[in-house]
């Protein structure tokens, strides 16, 4: 067998792998966030453990909104509401672009 030559890594392109595995071990853990257990609290009551990097260890997460009481889960239905009479404004200025519905 061949042995390489002493300076073989520095004949070796900027993207080997040899390079990139040093890169990994240099930076190590460091990286990497602190991944946990908490306790999740739905807006019914209900909760679950779910693994997570919110909080630390053993903390709650109290949900406003979930999937069961948010419109775009719950097929709620959609109202378009005129805040400061911009729709109003648009459909007097471009109405009849779309034409009649």
């Amino acid at each position: 067998m061949a042995k390489a030559p002493a300076n073989a890594s520095q004949n070796a392109p900027a993207n080997s792998a040899s390079v990139k595995v040093a890169k990994v071990a240099r930076t190590g853990a460091t990286e990497h966030p602190d991944y946990h257990f908490i306790r999740v609290v739905m807006t019914d009551g209900s909760d679950y453990k779910t693994r997570s990097t919110w909080g630390k260890e053993g903390d709650t997460l109290n949900l406003d909104i979930d999937p069961f009481t948010h419109p775009a889960w719950t097929g709620g239905e959609q109202k378009m509401l005129d805040r400061g009479g911009r729709v109003s404004r648009f459909t007097s200025r471009f109405g009849n672009l779309g034409g009649k519905r």
